[in-house]
């Protein structure tokens, strides 16, 4: 084997052990609690227990430019932009709502109570308590563009359709990795159901 040949071979095991590591470290995040309520062929229902939501709203309605600008500004907030310069963990997904407005939304870490979280510096973030909900919830491997996500959405209105089951309001899209992640992605696009 010549030099260049060890070289790649190299970089590309070291490549697929840290996309491993990744996948075995996104086990550590924690996500929202549900209860699967029913399973379709290609969706399930799910009833989601309350949650508090550091989000923002966003005027863009590309999936590629509104995750830029709203990721940065809600990841502010949990790297310390916060009246108390406090660390706050990272939780997945990252919920970004479509309708008039995109909102993108980070679950807090189930330990917190509203009264225990604090407060934004930047006046585009805002705690927000969901309420339990209903959730009809399609699940998508690999990368996510908005092309994609439409797709999905179409495919889950179709689906509710056909099972004459009522949408409350709007779509979102739930994505649970890193942008660096190859390996074990998973997507979700949601929408709340009667």
């Amino acid at each position: 084997m010549n030099k260049i040949t060890i070289i790649l071979a190299s970089v590309v095991g070291i490549f697929l052990i840290a996309q491993l590591l990744m996948s075995y470290k996104n086990g550590d995040i924690e996500t929202p609690k549900y209860k699967v309520v029913k399973t379709y062929d290609s969706f399930e229902i799910r009833q989601y227990d309350s949650m508090i939501l550091a989000q923002t709203v966003i005027q863009e309605t590309s999936i590629k430019k509104s995750g830029n600008t709203g990721f940065r500004r809600v990841a502010g907030y949990i790297f310390g932009g916060n009246r108390n310069k406090q660390q706050i963990a990272m939780t997945a997904p990252v919920i970004m709502e479509f309708g008039d407005n995109t909102k993108m939304s980070f679950v807090m870490p189930s330990q917190y109570k509203m009264e225990d979280l604090p407060q934004p510096t930047s006046s585009e973030v805002k705690l927000v308590k969901a309420t339990p909900k209903k959730f009809a919830v399609l699940r998508f491997s690999g990368f996510a563009s908005d092309k994609k996500i439409n797709r999905k959405k179409e495919l889950l209105r179709e689906a509710l359709e056909k099972e004459h089951i009522i949408i409350k309001g709007e779509f979102s899209y739930l994505g649970y990795n890193a942008p660096w992640e190859i390996f074990g992605r998973r997507n979700e696009v949601a929408v709340e159901v009667e």
